[in-house]
C-alpha cells in the first residue's frame, strides 16, 4: 500500500490557565495512514483536536510527542511542501483583490512561472466553477465562493495531497454539495484528500476511510462501511398491510414493530428467523416491501461513544 501520510502517535499538550497554567491534552497519541488516490475523513467534534492535527501536519505548531511523514518524508522537508497543498479552517483573504489577482499572488509564492500560471490559474478557476468570477473583487463573494477559490489555492501548485480543514462549514446545502463535488474530482485527478469534518453526511457520501477523533483520541479508524457495519446483524423490514391478527404473530421474532399507514415496519432480532417472518406476513396477507442490513450511521456512532465516555 503506498502511504501518503503517516501519523504516529502524534501528541500534543497546551498550557492552560492564566496564573498556575495546566497541562491539557488536546491530541493523544494519534497513529492512522492515508493510502494515495484516496479521500480520506478526518471526524470529530468541534474542539475534538482535527484542527491540531493539521497544523502540526503543516508545521504552524510543533506536537509534543510522536511524528508524521507526507508523501515518505518528514514534515520539516521543505521540498516535500511544493507537492502539497492546504486550506485552513477559516481562511482570510485580503476582499479587494479579484479571484484571480489572488490566485496570481500564491502562484508567486509558489514560484510558478508567469506564462505556466496563467494556464494553471484558469484550468483552476474552471475546475472550482469560478471561471465566470475570476475577475471580480473577493468581497462581492458567497461564502460558497470564497469556500471555493480557498480550495484553488490549495490545489493551485497541483499537489499530489490537499488538506483541507472543515471544508464545508458554515456552507448551505448548495454550497456544501459544490464543494463535495470537487472534492470527489480531485480525487478523479489522481490527488489524495485529507479532509476534516463534523458534518457526518459529508463523510458518508464523499470518503473511502475514515477515522473518528473524540477529546483527542482516536476511537474509530478504517473503511466506512467496517466502521459503520459493526452492528450488522440486525435487519429492517418494510411489509405492506397485514391482518390484525399477524402483528401478535410478528411481535416475538421483531426487536422493534411499528404500524405506519401503509404496513409494518419491523426489525428483526435475527437473520436467521427471516424465512419464518416472511411465511408469516404472507399468511396474514402481507407482502414484502424490502428487507434490508441496518448500519449504524455516524451520528449513532457519535451519541454511542458518548453514552461510553461519560
Amino acid at each position: 500500500m503506498d502511504n501518503v501520510l503517516e501519523i504516529e502517535n502524534l501528541t500534543m499538550d497546551y498550557l492552560v490557565g492564566f496564573w498556575r497554567k495546566q497541562p491539557t491534552r488536546v491530541l493523544d497519541g494519534l497513529s492512522l495512514s492515508v493510502h494515495r488516490g484516496e479521500i480520506f475523513g478526518f471526524l470529530g467534534h468541534n474542539g475534538a483536536g482535527k484542527t491540531t492535527t493539521i497544523k502540526i501536519l503543516m508545521r504552524i505548531i510543533y506536537p509534543t510527542a510522536g511524528k508524521a511523514l507526507i508523501l515518505g518524508k518528514p514534515i520539516e522537508d521543505v521540498e516535500m511542501r511544493k507537492r502539497i497543498g492546504y486550506l485552513p479552517e477559516t481562511p482570510y483573504f485580503y476582499d479587494y483583490l479579484t479571484g484571480y489577482e489572488l490566485l496570481d499572488y500564491f502562484g508567486k509564492l509558489f514560484g510558478i512561472e508567469r506564462v505556466t500560471r496563467k494556464k494553471r490559474i484558469q484550468t483552476t478557476l474552471d475546475l472550482v466553477g469560478l471561471a465566470d468570477v475570476g475577475k471580480k473583487q473577493l468581497r462581492g463573494y458567497s461564502k460558497g465562493m470564497l469556500q471555493r477559490i480557498g480550495i484553488a489555492q490549495a490545489i493551485l501548485n497541483d499537489p499530489e495531497v490537499v488538506f483541507l480543514d472543515e471544508p464545508m462549514s458554515g456552507l448551505d446545502p448548495i454550497g456544501r454539495r459544490e464543494v463535495r463535488n470537487i472534492i470527489a474530482s480531485l480525487r478523479d485527478q489522481g490527488k489524495t484528500v485529507f479532509f476534516s469534518t463534523h458534518i457526518l453526511s459529508d463523510v458518508e457520501v464523499l470518503c473511502d476511510r475514515v477515522a473518528i477523533l473524540k477529546n483527542g483520541k482516536r476511537v474509530a479508524y478504517g473503511r466506512l462501511d467496517e466502521v459503520q457495519g459493526r452492528d450488522i446483524g440486525a435487519l429492517e423490514m418494510v411489509t405492506t398491510t397485514v391482518a390484525a391478527t399477524g402483528v401478535p404473530a410478528l411481535t416475538p421474532f421483531a426487536t422493534q414493530l411499528r404500524q405506519t399507514a401503509s404496513g409494518l415496519h419491523l426489525e428483526l432480532k435475527d437473520a436467521d428467523t427471516l424465512d419464518q417472518v416472511i411465511q408469516l406476513v404472507r399468511q396474514h396477507g402481507g407482502r414484502i416491501v424490502s428487507v434490508n442490513p441496518v448500519k449504524t450511521s455516524l451520528e449513532e456512532f457519535f451519541i454511542k461513544d458518548d453514552r461510553h465516555h461519560h
